[in-house]
């Protein structure tokens, strides 16, 4: 499986991170490419509980994310599948001296293989799930800070 790991850190309390992230009404506003949230289950953000959310028409189609573990102010890890890959992702926050670090971490394998697949993978997949990841936890961070309300910090 191939990996992808990127951490920033932005003002504002774990807490806060965690209400931001965990509400998924503002997903469309800063997950990249997810168009519209389908369906949430009612358990969400705990273990068991699911999210299906659909793309624009260049992007994954329709994505499910099942929680397998959640722990409070720590993080969260998902089960997530797509019609191209199958993985896990994972986001945890930290305290960090200006606020709080999110990381975000997704592994994955392609679902549809040829020999050619690890150098595809290697030269292009790989490069285009870190740049996913890069901007969802930019835009995440403009929602946080946006959530925050001004003179608040």
């Amino acid at each position: 499986m191939a990996k992808v790991r990127l951490s920033r850190e932005f003002p504002g309390s774990v807490h806060e991170a965690e209400v931001c992230w965990y509400d998924t009404a503002s997903w469309p506003g800063w997950v990249n490419g997810l168009r519209r949230v389908i369906e949430v289950g009612p358990e969400w953000p705990r273990a068991g509980s699911e999210v299906v959310w659909e793309s624009g028409p260049a992007g994954r189609g329709r994505v499910r994310e099942r929680v397998i573990a959640y722990e409070p102010r720590r993080g969260q890890t998902l089960e997530v599948e797509d019609d191209s890959i199958t993985g896990t992702q994972a986001v945890a926050f930290a305290p960090a001296d200006d606020g709080v670090e999110v990381t975000l971490a997704l592994q994955y394998a392609i679902k549809r293989r040829s020999p050619l697949t690890p150098l595809v993978d290697l030269l292009f997949v790989r490069r285009a799930m870190g740049a996913s990841l890069a901007k969802t936890l930019a835009a995440f961070g403009a929602r946080l800070e946006e959530s925050r309300g001004p003179g608040v910090g």
